[in-house]
């Protein structure tokens, strides 16, 4: 796919402006958020003008190493750390007011996620799959996406970006209880992130939305998820700087500024949420139904 790419579309600067990356302590999340660093501008006052990366993550202890070796490799300074539980409702509502009150933001890129496969659940009793990747976090996408849309709107060329898969094509739209298989739900939860990223779309004309698949990347997520699927493919499988290619070109360049909001992505292409020749399609009752399942436990927590 990248024979078709413009490389000079990745070759731009970014002063001042400012990136919140969840999930960002490992795999493609860190590569993007290492890539974004990496970009700066020194202005003829020799004043350092880089962009300012804000990490969303879990674990302490990882994030520390992953921000301490982003600062290393880039030399950009401004790398910020949060330390929130993507999981827990409470707690992205807390992160999400202190946010907005603290920081600017230009680009959301709602990266985070996991794939169970057991049926877990939090200790709000939300399934856990379903709490993460899409109540609370598809790399974020319900309440922290909803509560800091206020921010980027208030910028120039403001940004939200989720990072889906191409495992959602096999899902339709489903807002029922599913069977549980970790696969399907991941897949589904994927399927409903990317109904969202529409249906913002329409409601935030003056932000850019988009959603894509990376590609299957040797990430640790897939490593430790489906560990079957990456010792069949692990030879074919992308590295993570190459999964990182679409995010960043989403997040970065005018091109795909230039492009429609709401479309999904794969390989900086526009392509087809749904697979031809298949019924996938949702209807505006079902997307609607979706948002009021997510709404009422959401407003619940804050």
């Amino acid at each position: 796919a990248s024979k078709d790419f413009v490389p000079h579309n990745l070759e731009v600067q970014v002063p001042g402006r400012v990136f919140l990356v969840t999930g960002g302590n490992s795999g493609t999340g860190k590569a993007t958020a290492l890539e974004i660093a990496k970009r700066d501008k020194q202005l003829l006052t020799h004043v350092s003008t880089e962009p300012h990366v804000h990490l969303v993550c879990r674990d302490q202890a990882g994030a520390e190493d992953a921000r301490g070796e982003i600062i290393r490799e880039s030399g950009n300074q401004n790398i910020f750390l949060h330390i929130v539980d993507l999981s827990d409702p409470k707690k992205i509502w807390k992160f999400v007011e202190n946010f907005k009150q603290e920081h600017k933001l230009h680009v959301l890129i709602n990266n985070a996620g996991c794939m169970v496969n057991k049926r877990e659940l939090t200790e709000d009793g939300l399934e856990k799959n379903f709490a993460t990747n899409t109540l609370v976090n598809t790399r974020s996408v319900y309440i922290l996406t909803t509560g800091l849309i206020p921010v980027p709107e208030k910028e120039h060329d403001p940004r939200v970006i989720t990072v889906s898969s191409g495992g959602m094509l096999v899902q339709k739209l489903n807002t029922d209880d599913l069977h549980f298989d970790g696969t399907m739900v991941y897949a589904q939860n994927k399927r409903q992130q990317v109904v969202l990223m529409e249906r913002w779309a329409q409601g935030h004309p003056a932000i850019h939305f988009s959603s894509m698949h990376p590609g299957w990347a040797d990430t640790p997520g897939v490593r430790q998820a489906m560990p079957g699927f990456h010792a069949r493919f692990r030879d074919r499988l992308r590295s993570e700087t190459q999964g990182t290619d679409p995010v960043l070109w989403l997040a970065l360049s005018s091109a795909a500024a230039a492009q429609p909001s709401s479309r999904f992505f794969q390989d900086r292409k526009p392509v087809s949420t749904h697979l031809s020749l298949t019924r996938m399609s949702s209807s505006p009752a079902e997307e609607e139904k979706l948002i009021e399942i997510l709404e009422q436990p959401a407003q619940t927590f804050k």
